[in-house]
């Protein structure tokens, strides 16, 4: 089928409603015919057309999406594994453990024990040592407004101030990409221009008001590379019926750490992800939710091709 058809647009648009009602839902028996029917497929065709343009399997890929996310709250959080079994889906924990096991080659418990060194030696970490020198802490205080916290952190040149902040859900549209993003710029460009080249026609773009933000569905530290799932999206204020590569998602209200960071370059975001996640987070008194993290960009691109950005990231108290 041509890529470029409007029936081929038409398929990613109900494939992509298909993903974003599994990872909503990742807790719960998923069927086939459940599936196909949000997709709006008659269910003897639809797990030939999801794996043709996905590139896997509808319960294969449901299974990884579960045990990774189970990686993440074994990293990120102390619930019992039995209780992160549970919270992705799998009703025997014997189950889990055995696919669990088959997917990352150690059981949970153990990936849990070797997570912090697993987490020191990832490639993101590795570009933080070293760079060290622009990633680290000169000066830190924390003031308190009512009984909000607000750190304030200078890093030699880099400026970030990290807030706790309760958010209204909101929508948003988006193009989504499958593969290796990081440092790409022109793939970032690429994917909002298709995106304001069809809200602009349909007065869904209306500045300041409209937010650029970006997605990550997986975490570059768990997930393989090539099947890193990114939504580059803009904020809209009104219902929109979408179509073609266009979706639309909901994001969940709630509590969340606004870092917001400042005059960084495009190939320090993972660097600047990962101080969050590594440094910020484990010392806040919060642990990460579960809930999509995304970056939010509140003004265009400085001069000298550095950005401002907020990165948030879902909390409870941990």
């Amino acid at each position: 089928m041509d890529k470029n058809s409007i029936i081929y647009k038409n398929y990613i648009n109900r494939i992509n409603n298909v993903i974003d009602y599994i990872e909503k839902n990742l807790d719960k028996n998923l069927t086939l015919d459940e599936l196909a029917n949000v997709a709006n497929f008659s269910k003897f065709h639809f797990h030939r057309i999801f794996y043709s343009i996905i590139g896997e399997t509808l319960f294969n890929f449901i299974s990884r999406l579960r045990v990774e996310r189970a990686a993440c709250l074994l990293i990120q959080t102390n619930k019992p594994i039995t209780e992160i079994a549970l919270d992705c889906g799998f009703n025997d924990s014997s189950i889990f453990s055995k696919n669990f096991k088959n997917h990352y080659r150690q059981s949970p418990s153990d990936f849990r024990k070797k997570s912090n060194n697993i987490q020191l030696n990832s490639n993101i970490r590795h570009t933080i040592s070293n760079n060290q020198k622009d990633f680290s802490i000169s000066s830190m205080y924390i003031e308190y407004k009512g009984n909000i916290q607000i750190w304030r952190i200078k890093m030699n040149e880099k400026q970030i101030n990290v807030e706790i902040k309760d958010i209204d859900e909101f929508n948003v549209i988006y193009v989504r990409y499958i593969g290796p993003y990081k440092g790409d710029e022109k793939l970032f460009k690429k994917l909002f221009d298709k995106l304001f080249q069809w809200a602009g026609p349909r007065n869904l773009v209306n500045f300041p008001e409209t937010k650029c933000i970006i997605i990550y569905h997986d975490n570059p530290e768990i997930t393989e590379e090539n099947k890193l799932r990114t939504s580059v999206c803009i904020s809209i204020s009104k219902d929109a019926k979408v179509d073609g590569e266009i979706g639309k998602l909901t994001i969940p209200g709630g509590k969340y750490a606004v870092a917001r960071f400042k005059l960084i370059g495009s190939d320090e975001f993972g660097e600047a992800w990962n101080w969050l996640y590594g440094q910020w987070l484990p010392q806040s008194g919060y642990e990460a939710d579960d809930r999509p993290c995304f970056e939010l960009y509140p003004e265009e691109k400085k001069e000298n091709g550095k950005f401002i950005v907020d990165i948030y990231c879902p909390v409870r108290p941990s």
